[in-house]
């Protein structure tokens, strides 16, 4: 069986237990991704000028492919939250309207929803789910208790950052489309994680990254938006695409790709990545990972004396596991498992809690996460970081 560890970049002296935060990149396809800035260096004019609109259209398409859409329906941009910057800047609120989420949201864009729904003197209601998590009903009840006559859209993680569970997004979409809501997804976490097809899911917005679990370099993230709404959505940055000379056959593409210089050779690696996930048969790889990822759950809710955000079952968990743990300071506690055990995991606030979450990538080994549990053993046994 071949070393997947070996495929990647990743520092040997550290155990990477923190993929949802940036992902990592295969060495193939970072080379792809370093060929690509070379012909961009190499021949500028060619590559930006004549090159690069069907270059980029050969990369959404093959993405498209992957996640279930028309090239035209989707735009790359540089991470997610530039994606629902252009959404939430533009989108139509007014006086009274309510634009209703949960209380698990990744933090920047409850501040982002925030500055724009004051502006237009809208609301964003964040209705609370109760943790844990015990059924996929439970959230839908909680979640639409918010619903008021003036709310207009539904804005929700599909697996959540700080929590790191999937939320009943199908479910959600369904509901809101039969009251007549526009629904907006936050999927940074999803493709490559979770099977995707936007073609079924009932989304109308939907934003997703490739440098996490899709494996390409940092900076390359999908915008999805439904043909008949695209129209709403102003470019962030007003460039040569707003009112083309040459305007394309998609007024979408035309707005939000042509936005000046800008190295978009990121974007061109997914094909290299899907390839890479092919020959790897990453979906098996993924498969054992998710598997390992949630037998070690349990047990570490009793390292870190943290409680468990769901059920143990693949409605719920893919490769990232969260605890609420007691965390008097989260900065030590995170800094102590990285200088003293070298894990590199995220241990963060959510509102009033701490979290400390691992995810299991195909690079990992069940070492790697034994390591991580007699860490915490030792450091609850030694400190007051866990108690």
């Amino acid at each position: 069986m071949t070393d997947i560890r070996s495929q990647f970049l990743l520092n040997p002296d550290v155990i990477h237990l923190n993929h949802g935060s940036f992902g990592a990149c295969p060495k193939t396809v970072f080379q792809d991704y370093q060929q690509w800035q070379l012909a961009l260096e190499t021949d500028t004019v060619e590559f930006f000028a004549r090159r690069g609109p069907e270059l980029l259209f050969n990369s959404r398409k093959v993405l498209g492919e992957f996640i279930g859409c028309d090239a035209l329906d989707v735009v790359y941009v540089m991470n997610p939250s530039y994606a629902l910057n252009i959404v939430i800047k533009s989108f139509p609120m007014k006086a009274g309207d309510e634009i209703l989420t949960t209380d698990l949201e990744y933090g920047a864009m409850d501040r982002t929803w925030n500055y724009y729904c004051k502006k237009a003197g809208a609301a964003y209601v964040q209705s609370k789910i109760t943790l844990p998590v015990c059924s996929k009903e439970q959230v839908v009840e909680e979640f639409f208790k918010g619903l008021i006559p003036r709310t207009t859209a539904v804005f929700i993680s599909h697996i959540t950052s700080t929590t790191g569970f999937i939320l009943p997004v199908e479910e959600i979409c369904a509901k809101a489309k039969e009251l007549g809501l526009i629904t907006i997804v936050d999927g940074a976490h999803v493709p490559g994680h979770l099977p995707l097809d936007l073609s079924t899911l009932q989304a109308d917005i939907y934003t997703g990254a490739c440098h996490k679990w899709l494996l390409t370099p940092k900076g390359c993230s999908f915008l999805y938006v439904k043909r008949e709404l695209q129209h709403l959505f102003d470019p962030l940055v007003i460039s040569w695409g707003y009112e083309s000379d040459m305007p394309s056959n998609s007024q979408f593409i035309d707005y939000h790709q042509l936005q000046g210089t800008r190295d978009f050779s990121a974007f061109l690696t997914v094909p290299k990545a899907l390839e890479f996930r092919k020959m790897f048969d990453w979906t098996t790889v993924s498969a054992q990972a998710r598997k390992v990822s949630q037998a070690n759950y349990q047990r570490f809710s009793e390292a870190a004396n943290g409680m468990m955000m769901c059920p143990v079952s693949d409605d719920f968990l893919g490769q990232m596991c969260s605890l609420r743990i007691n965390c008097p300071d989260f900065t030590q506690l995170g800094a102590l498992l990285y200088s003293k055990y070298k894990i590199e995991i995220p241990v963060f606030p959510h509102g009033d809690y701490v979290y400390i979450r691992y995810s299991f990538q195909g690079y990992n080994t069940q070492k790697d996460l034994d390591v991580l549990f007699a860490a915490l053993n030792e450091i609850r046994a030694t400190t007051n970081l866990l108690r």
